[in-house]
Parts: C-alpha cells; sequence; structure tokens
C-alpha cells in the first residue's frame, strides 16, 4: 500500500459522477464496488497496524516506557498520513486496479 501513497492525493478530491459510472453503467453499481474495496483496503491497513504495533506490546509495561517510544509513534503517525481507504478505493477503481463481478449480470 505504501507505493499508492505517492499518487494518491491526501484530501477530499472533487469527482465528476460521469467518470464513476463509465464503466459499470450504473452510478449506484459503482459505488458498491469503491465502498466493498474500501473496507478491504481498511482491514488490510488495521490488521497491518495492529501486527507492527504488537511487537511493542509488553505486559510490563510502565508508563514512562509507553510515552518514550518513539518508534511506535512514528509508526502510528506514518497510518494516520497514509490516504483514507475511501480515496485509496476511487483512484483504485478509476484506474481499473479493482476486479469486481456482478452474479446477476452473469445469469
Amino acid at each position: 500500500m505504501s507505493n499508492t501513497k505517492a499518487v494518491i492525493p491526501n484530501s477530499t478530491v472533487t469527482r465528476d459522477v460521469r467518470e464513476l459510472d463509465k464503466v459499470t453503467g450504473n452510478i449506484y453499481e459503482s459505488i458498491v464496488i469503491i465502498s466493498k474495496r474500501a473496507n478491504q483496503i481498511s482491514n488490510n491497513l488495521k490488521e497491518e497496524l495492529h501486527g507492527k504495533l504488537a511487537e511493542f506490546a509488553s505486559s510490563n509495561d510502565n508508563l514512562e516506557e509507553v510515552f518514550e517510544n518513539r518508534e511506535q509513534i512514528e509508526i502510528s503517525k506514518h497510518y494516520e498520513r497514509m490516504p483514507k481507504p475511501s480515496l485509496i478505493a476511487v483512484d483504485e477503481f478509476l484506474h481499473d486496479k479493482v476486479y469486481y463481478r456482478n452474479p446477476s449480470k452473469e445469469q
């Protein structure tokens, strides 16, 4: 995911709605696809962050050790600066990087 950070803006971008429904022909279907992808990205980032922060977990930490752990703080700040999952999902959708299918259309 870190390679997408350089390409995707970290703030909200005004989008042309007509760009979102070009592929599917239905804006609502596009929004559902983007939303499901954003949830996947969010879950992956959350697992990744918890995995990295778990390395610092210790059952006998005292308060001073918790506040002094700069590496843990830097990891947290890195994830806070990353683009939001919804922005990543929209970018992936617009650049045809999302695989999706609609079973009702396949029948």
